[in-house]
């Protein structure tokens, strides 16, 4: 009997003893260890991709991306684009900031509309394409409504946006909804707009572009962008500089 206790207290000792160890080590220095690792190496990264204005203040993260959009009227469901600063891609899920200096995050996911949503197919070749008049809430209507307003907004007096001139990412949304880059196409489009929207010098917001333009993952991975945040961030410095 008493053996028996004794083992038990025993077992019980080493169990405890166990866990303790256990505990300091993957509770205490582990989660030390790779924060400190992540801090030392990658202190950008682990924090976040934080992105900083020129005041050294958080704005946003270089990962995620944000609308910029004027205060929402009465009456009105959904506010308007404030077209002085560039647009990112059509989302949903997109945090409001509509003076470059907040960021709150709603929501994330796709439409899961099929490429073919609201289609029509050639008899002759069997591919696919929309319709003149697509139906009610179709992805081939959410694309048409988009294409007008991007060719409505970014025209302005001497130049004219063209159906031909609209990238695929002006008017679909990225597979997250929170897309925080557009390619160097739809940024250019954007150009004359902001430009006049601000009293600019074509060139120096098409130079803007081109300096916050990154090319492909070393060489040949992805595609060309440009971060919306960083771009809209510099416009706003430039004004600040008139």
């Amino acid at each position: 009997m008493n053996n028996s206790v004794g083992n038990t207290a025993r077992l019980l000792g080493a169990a405890l003893r166990a866990l303790l160890v256990l505990t300091v080590i993957t509770g205490v220095l582990y989660p030390l260890a790779v924060t400190g690792v992540a801090q030392g190496l990658f202190n950008n990264k682990a924090n976040g991709s934080e992105i900083k204005d020129s005041s050294g203040k958080v704005v946003g993260s270089s990962l995620i991306g944000q609308t910029y959009n004027l205060p929402l009227k009465k009456g009105e469901e959904t506010p308007a684009p404030d077209l002085k600063f560039f647009q990112p891609r059509p989302s949903n899920g997109l945090g409001t900031n509509s003076v470059n200096t907040q960021y709150a995050l709603i929501l994330s996911g796709a439409t899961n509309r099929s490429g073919e949503d609201g289609a029509q197919h050639d008899k002759k070749t069997g591919k696919a394409y929309c319709p003149a008049e697509p139906e009610e809430g179709t992805l081939c209507a959410q694309v048409k409504d988009a294409k007008a307003a991007v060719i409505k907004d970014n025209s302005v007096p001497g130049h004219t946006v063209k159906d031909s001139d609209i990238p695929a990412d002006a008017v679909t949304s990225s597979g997250s909804g929170l897309d925080p880059d557009i390619s160097p196409a739809y940024a250019e489009l954007q150009v004359h707009r902001v430009a006049e929207k601000n009293g600019l010098d074509v060139a120096q917001v098409d130079k803007l572009v081109k300096d916050h333009t990154d090319g492909r993952i070393l060489g040949f991975m992805g595609e060309p962008r440009v971060n919306v945040l960083e771009l809209n961030i510099a416009l706003k410095e430039l004004l600040q500089s008139k």
